[in-house]
């Protein structure tokens, strides 16, 4: 005796859904690594698409078994295939995905290149809509050091410095290595921040981002001006956070390219432990 499935049955609300699937997910992907080719991690994964107002449900096991079929990779070619499949098995309009996942490089001290591995947030997103086109973006989440110009300026001696959070999320029309973006938001700071620091590299490091004061306003214009003359770019948008140590507040500035775009999909900022 077949037995009933219950998604596919009329529902006579006549209300369609924006999103419906899956969220936060855990699993184990592989992505590219610069140096050494891949890199294994685990990411939070959201899955979306649309539900037409005449069904019920749309099936949630379908999600798992086409992330399984595509695993461990993920690449922008998989990554369209993905949300090509899901609109296909689905009978869905449009398709949405999210991928957190933390992304370690090892990085050497300054001065005594002592090695250590520095964890960065990467979030690849990506949709496809009616007319089978599709949005894709990065998003790297990086830490730095920055000093107030202000204190430094007004200071007889010293200045307050504290760690803060840069996020540039880009649009582009080919590959971008995550290295790259992270490499440039750590030229933008005071300083960039490191793993292991023996007592000759904390002299450096401190007496670097002291020469080098920045205002959250800084950083994110120093990003932007970057973006702007890089013709793979198409879009962007930089933030930084300051955890201010002399404040009971953050200081935050951020800078969108061109005409901004509607969000995408909205998750925890770091994965889960």
């Amino acid at each position: 005796m077949p037995m009933i499935d219950v998604q596919n049955r009329p529902d006579n609300r006549n209300i369609p859904i924006n999103k419906v699937g899956i969220k936060n997910l855990r699993y184990p992907i592989r992505v590219l690594d610069r140096r050494n080719q891949f890199q294994n991690t685990v990411a939070l994964i959201n899955m979306y698409v649309d539900l037409p107002h005449d069904y019920k449900g749309t099936h949630m096991s379908r999600f798992v078994e086409m992330l399984h079929e595509i695993r461990p990779e993920v690449s922008l070619r998989t990554f369209s295939i993905l949300l090509q499949q899901m609109k296909s098995l689905l009978d869905a309009q449009s398709s949405h995905i999210e991928i957190l996942f933390p992304y370690f490089i090892e990085k050497y001290a300054p001065v005594t290149k002592s090695p250590g591995l520095m964890e960065y947030t990467c979030r690849l997103m990506g949709s496809s809509d009616p007319d089978d086109n599709l949005d894709v973006a990065l998003e790297v989440i990086v830490p730095v050091t920055s000093v107030c110009p202000c204190s430094k300026e007004i200071s007889a001696c010293g200045a307050h410095n504290q760690r803060g959070e840069v996020r540039l999320t880009v649009r582009f029309e080919r590959f971008v290595w995550i290295e790259d973006m992270i490499e440039m938001i750590e030229r933008s700071a005071s300083c960039d921040v490191f793993s292991v620091l023996k007592r000759a590299d904390e002299k450096f490091v401190t007496e670097k981002a002291f020469n080098n004061p920045k205002f959250v306003e800084d950083i994110v214009r120093d990003v932007a001006k970057a973006l702007e003359g890089d013709s793979n770019i198409n879009w962007f948008c930089v933030s930084a956070e300051n955890f201010e140590s002399i404040h009971n507040h953050s200081a935050f500035a951020m800078i969108t390219s061109g005409q901004e775009k509607p969000p995408f999909l909205v998750t925890s900022a770091r994965p889960v432990r």
